[in-house]
């Protein structure tokens, strides 16, 4: 049953960050490991608090407990577990504010940098995301499934242990032992630390730009339990944005926090926070008591935002005491849908005898381990403590203002400069100043006839494309170049595979094309002579030449209808060419044809998303639509 506990333990959320801080000790006595670890964790409690003072987490906020030697950590990777040596450990999760994980990333930098000879592991629901950010200069070796247990902070820095085998598995515990062997060898390149200390660059002062105080109009007893603890503000607009059903009902009811006595206070939020809050979108029972002004009122802003965020507090209340019928816990559903799609119920059929033992055994677990992984119900229940104990009355505030939240709006050149920014500059192609459309026609003609790799297709010639960053040169990596060498594929084991005549055999075995080449001619005195008496061949051939005929013949009714009508005239047509031989002819001139037409579709999508742009987009090639594309 190893195994089913295992997975009892491992279903959480995907949006969490875990993190492990390991300081150098070298005794086994498990007491005094404790109380050398408390030592530390009061050290690195301080430090903590000296980044995160007044800080308002988007969810879970950044803790650290002591683990001793005894415990050991469920690797998810493989199943199994690893008796890890003393350590600081902790799992947060961050909601829908990424920026959050990576502020614990700054803190856990730090510490490595303050306690001495520390080193940290963090990862999250994607793995080593810190690569992620440095994939761009990884060694080739690098991959998602090699570098597992091999990304570490040490000094502030980050260290990369390298790998002599693509399937060999590095235990925490080995890669700590290597680290502190020969930190030098397994620092990462300066584009790596570069890369991660752009990413974390502005911290912490930056998140002050994150902070958005909004004046709300909220029920007495909401704005005490804001006066004490400020940082539920986070719990209560979580709640509300994710209601369900049930939440409802107690919204409807409002029975720890009424309407009646309502204050107006000013609040903080994180931006991601207020912006939740205001596009959740929420129409108030009358019989409630919630008595908003008009939509057009100068008033309605802050009414309707105190609405939402009281019934965010009320939901909270009302989960404090967990029913004891675990069939009705919102919680319990949630965590036995996430069983089912871990394969915890492995292949028995509900009901089932093997299928009601898991399920027993999954909700003991779920009933003794209730209140840790639903915090709901801790902060439902400090809630209403809070409100039996604050006795103190509460003025109304005036002059209060809110925040300008005109940042909520994005401009599409705000956009477009947040992208190139992020990606870098892209490339404008100015119709007006290439007006050879031969050269447009060139790009479009090099893009399709290009030939992408297994990695995807990047314009032809174009170190710099916007497509993606520049590629890292893979020894494993397949060959699909015709002029491969025999002594390279004797030594890097590369495939010599010809595109071309592949595409070109496949098209005659699938029949999408007559073939040409004189080796298909079966009246020719081929190695095919030899299939002449096939009946299947026979009946090939014949139905290839029905449907060339076929198609001539609609070609042919197609030309008597266009003759009578004035398409013709529409087309670009050549200058300068010589068709003496053939009267009242003038060819048609493709290339401005094709720029011409795709100019009027882009023009008609009017800077939108359409046809044309999502066509040039990946060749590298941006029309601006701000200036006046003609061909005239």
């Amino acid at each position: 049953m190893a195994g089913v506990t295992n997975i009892l333990e491992s279903v959480r959320e995907d949006d969490f960050v875990e993190y492990f801080l390991f300081p150098p000790i070298e005794t086994n006595d498990e007491q005094e490991q404790e109380r050398i670890l408390t030592a530390i964790l009061d050290k690195a409690n301080k430090i903590i608090h000296k980044y995160t003072k007044n800080f308002l987490w988007h969810k879970d906020e950044f803790r650290l407990v002591v683990r001793t030697s005894i415990s050991n950590y469920l690797n998810e990777l493989d199943g199994q577990r690893e008796n890890l040596p003393p350590h600081l450990y902790g799992v947060s999760h961050y909601g829908d504010n990424i920026e959050d994980e990576w502020f614990m990333v700054f803190i856990l930098q730090q510490l490595t940098r303050e306690i001495t000879d520390s080193i940290v592991r963090v990862h999250d629901s994607d793995g080593e995301f810190l690569l992620i950010e440095a994939a761009d200069y990884l060694p080739s070796w690098a991959s998602p499934e090699t570098c597992e247990n091999r990304v570490y902070i040490y000094g502030g820095n980050i260290h990369l242990i390298p790998t002599t085998s693509s399937n060999s598995f590095l235990t925490m515990t080995e890669a700590l032992q290597k680290i502190r062997q020969d930190p030098t060898c397994t620092a990462g390149s300066p584009d790596i630390q570069n890369s991660i200390k752009l990413k974390l660059n502005g911290y912490p002062e930056k998140l002050k730009d994150n902070i958005h105080n909004a004046v709300v109009y909220i029920p007495i007893g909401v704005a005490k339990v804001l006066q004490v603890k400020p940082n539920l503000v986070s719990a209560a607009v979580q709640a509300f944005c994710n209601r369900d059903s049930v939440d409802l009902k107690a919204c409807r009811a409002m029975k720890y926090f009424p309407p009646e006595n309502r204050v107006k206070r000013r609040i903080a939020f994180t931006k991601c926070l207020y912006a939740m809050l205001t596009h959740s979108k929420y129409i108030p029972d009358r019989r409630t008591g919630w008595n908003l002004p008009p939509a057009n009122s100068l008033e309605y802003k802050c009414n309707i935002l105190g609405l939402k965020l009281a019934c965010g507090f009320e939901i909270l209340a009302s989960q404090a005491k967990p029913t004891s019928d675990v069939e009705s816990d919102r919680g319990w559903l949630n965590y036995s849908k996430s069983l089912k799609e871990k394969g915890y119920f492995q292949e028995y059929l509900e009901h089932s005898l093997g299928y009601n033992n898991l399920l027993n055994k999954a909700k003991e677990y779920y009933v003794d381990h209730r209140d840790s992984m639903h915090q709901s119900n801790s902060i439902g229940q400090e809630i209403l403590d809070i409100t039996r104990n604050f006795e103190s009355d509460l003025e109304e505030e005036t002059n209060l203002v809110d925040d300008d939240d005109s940042w909520l709006n994005i401009s599409p050149e705000d956009l477009d400069k947040m992208l190139q920014e992020k990606y870098g500059q892209k490339k404008v192609f100015n119709v007006n100043n290439n007006t050879d459309a031969s050269t447009f026609t060139e790009k479009l003609s090099s893009f399709l006839n290009h030939i992408s790799d297994v990695d995807g297709a990047e314009f032809p010639n174009d170190k710099d494309s916007p497509l993606r960053p520049p590629r890292r040169k893979d020894k494993n990596k397949v060959s699909f170049s015709r002029e491969a060498k025999s002594e390279e594929n004797a030594t890097n084991n590369k495939i010599n595979f010809d595109p071309n005549s592949f595409s070109c055999a496949l098209q005659n075995i699938l029949n999408f094309a007559i073939p040409e080449d004189d080796s298909w001619d079966l009246e020719s005195d081929s190695d095919m002579s030899e299939y002449e008496e096939d009946n299947y061949v026979k009946s090939q051939t014949y139905e290839n030449e029905k449907v060339k005929n076929k198609l001539e013949k609609y070609m042919e009714e197609m030309d008597k209808e266009l003759e009578g009508t004035t398409m013709g005239k529409s087309f670009e047509k050549k200058n300068g060419d010589n068709f003496e031989d053939i009267e009242n002819f003038t060819p048609v001139d493709i290339n401005v044809n094709a720029l011409k037409y795709i100019l009027e579709s882009y023009k008609s999508q009017m800077g939108e998303a359409g046809p044309s742009s999502t066509m040039l987009g990946p060749m590298g090639v941006h029309l601006n639509p701000k200036e006046n594309l003609n061909l005239d």
